[in-house]
């Protein structure tokens, strides 16, 4: 098994990593730099990416893995923190995390994506326009999660099927969560936050659903 770490930004790096070939990148990778660490991966029949960042940085390595068809690339994540994501997906932080990327074995999962082709990890925040409330209809397969204003959508992967869930806040009660394949708005405008990357332009409906393919969690 090949193996090879993608520092983001000023992650630290475990000493559980310290050893491994290592390739230092911005917060959000350089498609371009994986793009020239696949074929070194390739060249081993079990190859192994670990990600070092936010959930941001997972998210963008696995868009560039589905968009180029190598989800067969197992990969590893090393939050620096409790993300959305290592709570989605039940991992650790720091040396326990690096750990399990390196001796762990790869899992299907399900990759959960958005109809712009860009892959969520964590959580996705969904706005009016400025942080105004959002107004709208939406829907979890076929489940009416809302319809008229609230403060805001919230989507989220999960470790098993079916792969995606939503949830609405309110008021004095727990948030309810809606699981299902899809998850859809229509509304007049709206702003997305992805893994903690913020659209520049509004949207008149989004959806996040299942990609026909899942990805290889190693935990």
């Amino acid at each position: 098994m090949s193996t090879h770490v993608l520092r983001c930004a000023d992650a630290p790096v475990p000493i559980a990593l310290a050893a491994q070939p290592t390739s230092q990148t911005a917060a959000v990778p350089d498609t371009v730099l994986i793009d020239e660490l696949l074929p070194v991966l390739a060249a081993d029949s079990l190859p192994r990416l670990i990600v070092l960042g936010d959930d941001a940085a997972l998210a963008a390595v696995l868009t560039h893995l589905m968009r180029t068809e190598r989800l067969h690339v197992e990969v590893g994540y090393v939050p620096p923190d409790h993300t959305y994501a290592a709570r989605a997906y039940q991992l650790g932080t720091g040396s326990a995390a690096a750990r399990r990327a390196l001796e762990g074995r790869a899992t299907e999962v399900p990759l959960i994506r958005d109809d712009t082709g860009t892959v969520l990890v964590g959580r996705a925040e969904i706005t009016g326009v400025n942080g105004a409330p959002l107004t709208g209809e939406a829907y979890v397969d076929e489940t009416r999660l809302f319809s008229g204003e609230v403060r805001a959508m919230f989507v989220t992967p999960t470790l098993e099927l079916p792969g995606v869930r939503a949830g609405v806040p309110r008021r004095f009660r727990r948030r309810r969560w809606v699981a299902g394949r899809a998850a859809q708005l229509g509304t007049p405008a709206a702003v997305i936050n992805r893994d903690g990357v913020q659209s520049d332009r509004t949207v008149p409906r989004s959806s996040f659903y299942r990609h026909h393919e899942p990805w290889l969690l190693v935990r």
